[in-house]
């Protein structure tokens, strides 16, 4: 209560004054009738967007807002091939239906997200919110030649506004909207010398929940409510022109209040929850960033980027979405897990100028998950036939190591054609020592096993400039994520390895600039042959329990993609667009939904009962149609300037099983989401009033478990932004 009141005084304040100053402020259409270069920083150097082979959108913090796009989830609607299931505790997060399908710690992640250069935690404490942001840039298809992890299905680089050596300022934004949603987030710069820059900035938001409980009543917590406080310290030392040090610390604590969900056979909405269970959802989180560099007499540049991040995740859940008092009406779920992750990359890049441009590495990453005893709990019915329930208990520890060397070369055959090669070699471990147990049954089973796995990646790229506004690539890129161990089990089965997936990306793609500069064209083409897709199926031989296993039929994926960015005096827009097709290989699965008539043993037949060939079926998170579209246009307006703008976002419907049956809730169904906004900015005034899913469209955002998660609903509000 206290917080939300001091935000609600802060926002009237910051409101009162704006509306105040907003008669005699000068004005600021400064707008220029073309558009500005954009650059990606993603391969640790800064080149132009529009001469760099990769298929990349680049979003700034200012279009991320204007864009409604508040966190990761978010995202999906502003840039092609992209999806983003979030159902709770984790996300799947894919691109061109390459990346996670699965919410298990043990399936590592084929896009990888960076914050400030370093890879966060994988899947997990997802919910971070996005303030003073400087650029979002999303790399489509595999990574790893150049920086970090090794990715199959992309990466995500997001980097935070830096601190500065122009003096005294910053900025402070109230925000109140439906749902009681108030939001204060602000950023102050401040120069201590002429080598010492430092920046605080913070995030608090409250609101109230979505959800509406029609039946039952909630044994703990408050089901979707929203409490949230972040804060960063930047820190720059630049002694003189060749060193470079930045240091930055994040803290999260975000306290969504649970994670509501309803049944898939539910028919009343999305909203309306039934429920006898708990609810809690917080996450608390730290991350420190050290980054280096040194630029020697000759050009070469040392850098050193070092991360250390800790975070505690916490759920307490109703398992089967019902408020009925029988044993399965009472199925829960309880976690408190520990994650620790270090990181460390050297990195040598070359100058910039000559013929030959180059970058090596070396990465290092530690990831520790501890499962604390008593403290992941599962609580269920022994059998349908047998109304009891009872608890399973798993503890322990689950250790995984990264350790790889990179490097990238680009050389200049000639003044207008350009070779680029890249190599990296992953070495990649991953350890339990963990029991799970199940006291009232008398089960206990204690696991203790390694798995190491190699693997060699690369890129060639041929990318021609055929003149100033025209640039031609075509490359072969291959992506690995590494493989695992299936944790300890209470039928006494050795649990299985399951290996490592590789992508093979064949792309082409044309990038032109027209009209002196006021439009710009990005279209590629690519196909991708996806092998040993990682997924959770009923054990070939041990169909009581389900495993983490390979598709051993290889998976075919291709499409389309095109995007452009637009500025003609006051009118401004921005397109992107994708159109793909997938298909799955032959492989026998067991549907666990399905009556068990016999086994399918290594993905073999015959096809009976629940063993099903997926072959031809489309891959998961992997929609045939994405579009995203805005449009604004400036007003000059008494001493200010008015702008409104628009934003359209369509993702076609796509499946959360490889078994693609519509009958049984394996489809997300299409969406299309409008955000809109009316922003007027005068001096170091901007007022702005928002809506995101403006026509209030009820979809499901994720399916897990039979249950389902809505994506957000229409909201509303206004914000007011003081600059200085």
């Amino acid at each position: 209560m206290a917080g939300k009141l001091w935000l609600t005084t802060s926002a009237a304040v910051l409101l009162w004054a704006g509306a105040a100053h907003a008669q005699t402020a000068p004005s600021t259409n400064d707008q220029a009738s073309t558009l500005d270069e954009v650059v990606v920083t993603a391969e640790r150097r800064t080149s132009n967007l529009q001469t760099t082979a990769v298929a990349a959108t680049v979003l700034s913090g200012e279009e991320l807002q204007n864009k409604g796009v508040t966190n990761i989830e978010s995202l999906q609607f502003s840039a092609p091939s992209l999806t983003v299931q979030n159902s709770g505790q984790g996300n799947s997060f894919n691109i061109r239906g390459i990346g996670k399908t699965e919410n298990s710690s043990s399936v590592g992640v084929g896009v990888i997200t960076y914050r400030d250069g370093v890879a966060v935690f994988p899947a997990y404490f997802q919910n971070e919110p996005f303030y003073d942001i400087q650029s979002a840039e999303i790399l489509r298809g595999p990574q790893g030649t150049f920086a970090g992890q090794n990715a199959t299905g992309g990466a995500l680089f997001i980097t935070e506004r830096n601190p500065d050596f122009n003096g005294i300022g910053g900025f402070i934004t109230g925000q109140y909207g439906n749902y009681n949603d108030l939001r204060l987030t602000g950023a102050v710069n401040l120069p201590v010398s002429d080598t010492l820059a430092v920046r605080l900035a913070f995030d608090k938001e409250n609101r109230d929940s979505f959800y509406t409980v029609i039946q039952g009543t909630p044994s703990r917590g408050e089901p979707g409510v929203k409490d949230t406080s972040s804060a960063r310290l930047s820190v720059l030392w630049q002694p003189n022109d060749q060193a470079r040090v930045l240091f930055k610390t994040d803290y999260n604590l975000i306290d969504l209040g649970g994670y509501p969900n309803t049944p898939l056979t539910a028919t009343d909405g999305l909203f309306n929850i039934r429920t006898n269970g708990p609810f809690e959802a917080v996450d608390e989180t730290q991350r420190h960033v050290l980054n280096a560099s040194y630029t020697f007499g000759n050009g070469i540049t040392a850098r050193s980027i070092t991360g250390y991040q800790t975070g505690t995740t916490m759920v307490r859940s109703d398992l089967d979405g019902t408020a009925l008092a029988t044993p399965a009406g009472n199925a829960t779920f309880y976690d408190e897990v520990d994650q620790e992750l270090f990181s460390q990359e050297i990195n040598l890049v070359s100058p910039d100028e000559g013929r030959m441009t180059w970058i090596l590495g070396a990465y290092y990453q530690n990831d520790l998950i501890t499962f604390p005893p008593g403290q992941f709990v599962t609580r269920q019915q022994v059998s349908p036939a047998l109304p009891i329930l009872y608890d399973t208990f798993l503890q322990g520890r689950n250790p995984k190591t990264t350790t790889a060397a990179f490097g990238q070369i680009t050389y200049d055959l000639t003044d207008a054609l350009e070779l680029q090669v890249g190599a990296r070699y992953t070495r990649s471990t991953v350890e339990n020592d963990a029991v799970a147990s199940a006291p009232l049954l008398g089960l206990s089973l204690t696991q203790k096993d390694k798995f190491e796995e190699n693997a060699t990646t690369g890129k060639v790229a041929l990318n021609w400039t055929m003149d100033d506004n025209n640039f031609l690539y075509a490359f072969v890129a291959r992506g690995f994520k590494a493989g695992g161990l299936n944790g300890p089990n209470l039928a006494f089965v050795p649990p299985r390895e399951f290996e490592g997936e590789i992508v093979m990306d064949y792309e082409a793609g044309w990038k032109s600039t027209l009209f002196d500069g006021r439009l710009r064209t990005q279209i590629g083409a690519y196909y991708n042959n996806y092998e040993n897709f990682q997924i959770i199926l009923g054990d070939p031989t041990t169909p009581a329990i389900t495993s983490i296993l390979n598709v051993t039929g290889d998976t075919k994926i291709y499409g389309l993609e095109a995007s452009a960015q637009g500025r003609f005096g006051d009118l401004g827009f921005d397109f992107g667009a994708s159109i793909s097709h997938s298909e799955l290989g032959d492989f026998f699965a067991a549907d666990p939904r399905r009556a068990r008539t016999g086994n399918c043993v290594g993905g073999t037949g015959p096809a009976s009962g629940n063993c099903v060939n997926i072959g031809g079926n489309k891959q998961t998170y992997a929609p045939e149609i994405t579009l995203s579209a805005g449009v604004q246009y400036d007003i000059a307006l008494g001493a200010g300037v008015l702008t409104p703008r628009i934003d359209f976002s369509h993702i076609g419907e796509s499946w959360v099983t490889i078994f693609n049956n519509a009958a049984l809730g394996d489809r997300l169904e299409e969406r299309n989401i409008v955000n809109a906004q009316l922003t007027y900015e005068q001096a170091d005034w901007r007022v702005q009033a928002y809506s995101t899913n403006l026509t209030d469209e009820e979809y499901v955002g994720s399916v897990k478990a039979g249950l389902r998660y809505a994506g957000p609903p229409r909201q509303y509000g206004i914000r007011l932004t003081r600059s200085f």
